[in-house]
């Protein structure tokens, strides 16, 4: 029976080494290719562009125009054959990671907005005009990839994995083939080991040395092609795992909690503000009206009785005004009746400084949007008038590319700083519940230019487009 668990116990450790080894060499042929795809991300764009000049000078003779065609020529061949290895690169590495760890890496690209063409055939991009749908593509292609995080990261990696591989692969590497080649070579070279002159001896002696650096090499090998996964998943960010479709999941059910937590906030400021103006209002005029005719038919005589009468009438409507301010500041009832144009127009003829309105929107927004978006440009020309001194004000709000963009202006002071408990700070809190952003740009002197975009449907297929002066 000792004999039996004795060789019972020497098949598992030979299955164990077999094993390992196995696990050895698949390594190696993964850092073969590893090798290869860090490589040829930094040697065929070179090689392409060194091609193209070559060939189109062939094509023009060596003449003159030959450097006007290839420098262009070169120039497209080499940025679009370095995007491929970006793209490719990193997606074959995420591949690879991925299939190691049993889990799909994914990865989300920033959305690319849909062009739009205006009315008079120009292509808007999100920032320019053109006149050709072509052009106006690759200028957006251009700008996404150019900021586009994962993008980024993509073009970072494709400079970080050879580094990499000569830090994480290049010793082991350099150690199984060096074994391979140590012992390879033991029967061509003259070795000698403590000076023995016998052949077998050092032969033996080779195979040994050798062998150790190979079986080092080959042993290490996994944990640097893990190690190299490692670093990739730091420089791309992310990286496979397990619950990452729970995150996802987890993210859009949060969405869409937050989006009917701000429809149920809306609903019930306007039901609030119906129950005021239909309840508290209408009662508040009844008693002025009451209040009124009570004064009119007492006797003449009756003064200090008038005069009670007039003061309490008098209080009524200072506390009516004092609600319908309270209402119009929960929601003004001309941005439910009319909407968002009307009501930052309406801001602009109430607002102290000489206020210019443009709008352009082939829709409505939702109601709880079109609300933050009016308190935030009320709050703007406010500041305008309080702080910077403006003489003059000009808000722009239009919807392009799914995006509703408000850009407030004015010719003041300049020098406004977005400071942690200020009121720049609390519209980007505002703005934040729907995903929204806010920009500035205040030069010492003016003027001062606030931009907020917000990602924005609109309803009710209607074109508004045009400008009021207050």
């Amino acid at each position: 029976m000792a004999t039996t668990a004795w060789f019972g116990d020497g098949g598992a450790a030979r299955s164990l080494v077999a094993e390992r080894a196995r696990a050895g060499v698949r390594a190696c042929g993964q850092a073969v290719v590893i090798v290869g795809v860090a490589a040829a991300g930094l040697v065929v764009p070179v090689l392409a562009v060194v091609c193209t000049v070559l060939i189109v000078g062939q094509l023009f003779d060596q003449g003159p125009l030959g450097l006007y065609a290839a420098v262009p020529s070169a120039t497209v061949v080499g940025v679009s054959t370095l995007y491929w290895f970006v793209r490719r690169g990193a997606g074959w590495t995420r591949w690879r990671v991925g299939r190691e760890a049993g889990e799909p890496w994914r990865v989300v690209y920033s959305p690319r907005e849909a062009l739009e063409q205006d009315a008079r055939g120009f292509w808007w991009t999100g920032v320019s005009y053109h006149r050709r749908q072509e052009v106006a593509r690759l200028v957006q292609f251009v700008r996404w990839a150019v900021r586009d995080h994962q993008v980024q990261r993509e073009g970072a990696w494709l400079l970080a994995n050879p580094v990499g591989v000569v830090l994480l692969l290049g010793v082991p590497m350099a150690s199984l083939w060096g074994g391979l080649v140590f012992m390879g070579s033991a029967t061509v070279d003259s070795r000698h080991f403590f000076g023995l002159n016998s052949q077998p001896l050092n032969l033996l002696f080779s195979t040994l040395i050798g062998g150790v650096l190979a079986a080092a090499g080959l042993s290490a090998m996994p944990w640097a092609v893990r190690m190299h996964g490692a670093f990739a998943c730091r420089v791309l960010g992310g990286g496979p795992q397990p619950s990452r479709a729970q995150l996802t999941e987890r993210v859009a059910q949060l969405t869409e909690t937050r989006a009917d937590a701000v429809d149920a906030q809306a609903a019930e400021l306007r039901r609030i503000e119906r129950d005021l103006h239909d309840g508290a209002q209408a009662r508040l005029v009844t008693i002025g009206l009451t209040l009124g005719t009570i004064e009119h038919l007492m006797a003449p005589g009756q003064t200090a009785a008038r005069e009670l009468l007039a003061e309490a009438r008098e209080a009524s409507a200072k506390a009516l005004q004092e609600l319908r301010d309270l209402v119009r500041g929960i929601h003004p009832p001309v941005l439910a009746e009319r909407g968002l144009p009307d009501a930052v127009r309406e801001l602009a003829l109430t607002a102290v400084v000489p206020t210019e309105v443009t709008v352009s929107l082939p829709g409505r927004p939702e109601a709880a949007l079109e609300t933050a978006v009016y308190f935030s440009v009320s709050e703007l020309l406010a500041n305008a008038a309080k702080h910077a001194r403006a003489r003059h004000v000009w808000v722009d709000v239009l919807h392009r590319a799914g995006r509703l963009r408000v850009v407030v202006t004015d010719d003041g002071l300049g020098g406004a700083r977005m400071e942690v408990d200020g009121g720049l700070r609390g519209i980007e809190k505002r703005l934040g519940t729907f995903d929204g952003t806010i920009s500035l740009d205040s030069p010492v002197g003016g003027p001062t230019t606030i931009t907020m975009e917000l990602p924005c449907a609109l309803s009710s297929p209607r074109t508004s487009t045009s400008s009021a002066r207050g």
